[in-house]
């Protein structure tokens, strides 16, 4: 929901930044079939954090949205949008034919990188490392895979109206995408201090 959510303000915000329309809908389809699909797959096998057992088990009748789930869907989808519409305000704004395969790969690499930094609700994903769940970095890597080839096979570039994107352009869009690992490792940080979601314990 998160990254839908980020999907919806890319949407919604860029007509009111003078921009044009970012996404086409195969681009949604692609987004919601390799970003959902694969990933969320693999977070099903995802071992239980170390001191699950130790935490009260939460009311029956109690919201999925509780203990900073809404909050954390609302700020990290504006941030997914925000960072998916700075990469298209710097392409276009350069005049290059290729914006919007640039605002379509930071939209789907930031949503790949948000599903590697939530498998853990505290945990830093340092700690519980990039291993101990093959399944997730085999997906997100599959993904990783499956975007580059419709970005950089003339075949899917066809079907896809995407464009080859130039190494340097490439290096933007991961380091924009990047960011959600950031601010989501920063949020469970303050999480870990008891200075974020207290409601948790």
């Amino acid at each position: 929901m998160t990254s839908n959510s980020g999907e919806i303000w890319t949407l919604f915000l860029a007509p009111f930044l003078g921009l044009p329309v970012p996404l086409l809908p195969i681009h949604i389809l692609w987004i919601n079939l390799v970003t959902d699909g694969l990933p969320g797959l693999a977070l099903a096998a995802e071992p239980a954090e170390r001191d699950v057992m130790q935490r009260p088990p939460r009311p029956p009748r109690e919201s999925i949205f509780a203990h900073g789930m809404w909050q954390h869907m609302i700020w990290v989808g504006l941030l997914i949008g925000g960072l998916s519409l700075t990469g298209q305000a710097w392409a276009y704004r350069a005049g290059v034919a290729h914006w919007q395969t640039v605002v379509f790969t930071v939209l789907t690499l930031a949503q790949l990188f948000h599903a590697m930094a939530i498998r853990a609700e505290r945990d830093s994903l340092f700690r519980i490392g990039l291993l101990s769940n093959p399944y997730v970095l085999g997906a997100v890597l599959l993904t990783v895979g499956l975007q580059l080839a419709i970005i950089y096979i003339p075949a899917f570039n066809m079907i896809f109206k995407t464009h080859p994107l130039p190494a340097f352009d490439l290096a933007v869009c991961f380091a924009l995408a990047s960011v959600v690992a950031v601010a989501v490792e920063f949020e469970k940080w303050l999480v870990r201090k008891r200075w974020l979601y207290t409601a948790v314990d």
